[in-house]
């Protein structure tokens, strides 16, 4: 999954695997809804865009694929002609996240939801294709309980995140049927993504008191451990050639920040509100913080050419919001900004063959706290 702080609070449940906020964002402003309808005019080098705005020049021909409710964490298939995501929305009768997948042919109609593939019960997060495009992996409660597990109150006003116990990862074919229980033990495991070959998959979990990246065949055999710092690391990917690993992580360092942290894991929360990226070699080797930006920086995916990552932040934000999408070399240098929304930018994810750009954002959602799925062409 930052400074989530009032006036209006980010909510942003950090799952991601690519860190997961899941926002209960501010409802659009005045100025952004004037910002829209300017925007509805602007223009490209290839015609009329109304849903990006003109500062984004990495964006082009940018399509809405959702309309209500919360969805986020959209990944494309190998073939790049389907989307896996986790979505609420009332009008399609789940009370919290569960997953489904989107036909890229198609949009997601206003009132008919797509194919939902997870099992309807419990809290879902974080899905995946596996190798082949016929089965995802993803976490879920649905084994402690059937209904959603109980969302945690503010801790003296600061937003927190419940890191759920009952979190294991699964495998399931599109059809919503589990295949496989990848993990069993005790505590949170989830945020589980594959590399590019297809052969490994890393995830997080609190297995050893506290939150760890780890790796595994994607049969759950050969854990290995990959990190080992107080401090919650989470939401990696690997580079397009698998070399490499990205991912957020909080670092506590004072005794009072130590003290914090600790006490909120055993309580099974975190505070997810500052937050830095970090890169390694896919063992886990080499392991070196690439930014140094201050509150929320989160949701890393590399650039198809392994050079680059893009990632949200609301480093430029003293309210929390917005967030939006930036992007920086693998060596810490060359920030710049690609999105400028005025509320909330996330999830970014390549497709496999570079041309595309899906992301999460609240941008054209009527003034309401809606976050809505985006695909856009990408241009270098």
């Amino acid at each position: 999954m930052k400074k989530f702080i009032p006036v209006f609070t980010l909510a942003i449940a950090l799952a991601s695997c690519g860190g997961e906020p899941k926002a209960d964002t501010p409802a659009t402003t005045d100025n952004a809804v004037e910002k829209s309808a300017v925007v509805a005019d602007s223009t490209n080098s290839d015609g009329p865009s109304d849903l990006v705005y003109p500062q984004e020049k990495h964006l082009k021909n940018m399509r809405q694929l959702t309309f209500g409710g919360d969805n986020a964490e959209a990944y494309w298939s190998t073939t790049d002609d389907a989307l896996v995501f986790q979505a609420t929305n009332p009008k399609w009768g789940v009370s919290c996240d569960q997953i489904y997948v989107m036909n890229m042919a198609d949009g997601t109609p206003d009132s008919i939801p797509p194919a939902i593939v997870s099992t309807g019960l419990g809290r879902t997060t974080c899905a995946y294709f596996m190798p082949g495009n016929e089965s995802i992996v993803y976490a879920s409660t649905h084994l402690a309980n059937d209904s959603c597990p109980p969302v945690p109150e503010r801790k003296e006003g600061r937003y927190v995140w419940p890191i759920y116990e009952s979190f294991d990862i699964f495998t399931a074919d599109l059809e919503g049927n589990i295949l496989s229980q990848l993990t069993e033990t005790p505590g949170y495991d989830a945020e589980a993504t594959l590399s590019p070959n297809g052969d490994k998959m890393i995830f997080t979990s609190m297995r050893s008191g506290d939150l760890e990246l780890y790796t595994m065949n994607i049969d759950g055999s050969d854990v290995k451990q990959l990190t080992n710092t107080l401090g919650y690391d989470g939401g990696a990917f690997f580079s397009p050639d698998g070399s490499k690993i990205v991912w957020r992580a909080s670092r506590p360092t004072t005794d009072e920040e130590v003290a914090k942290y600790t006490g909120l894991i055993a309580e099974g929360l975190v505070e997810p509100t500052n937050m830095e990226l970090f890169i390694a070699n896919a063992d886990g080797s080499d392991a070196r913080q690439i930014t140094t930006l201050g509150n929320a920086n989160w949701a890393p995916f590399f650039h198809p050419s392994g050079e680059k990552i893009l990632f949200s932040s609301n480093h430029m934000s003293e309210r929390g919001f917005p967030f939006n999408l930036y992007m920086i070399n693998i060596d810490g240098s060359g920030l710049e900004q690609v999105t400028f929304d005025e509320a909330f930018d996330s999830f970014p994810m390549f497709s496999y063959d570079g041309s595309k750009l899906v992301f999460a954002s609240n941008r054209n959602n009527g003034r309401t706290r809606n976050t809505n799925l985006f695909v856009a062409d990408w241009v270098d």
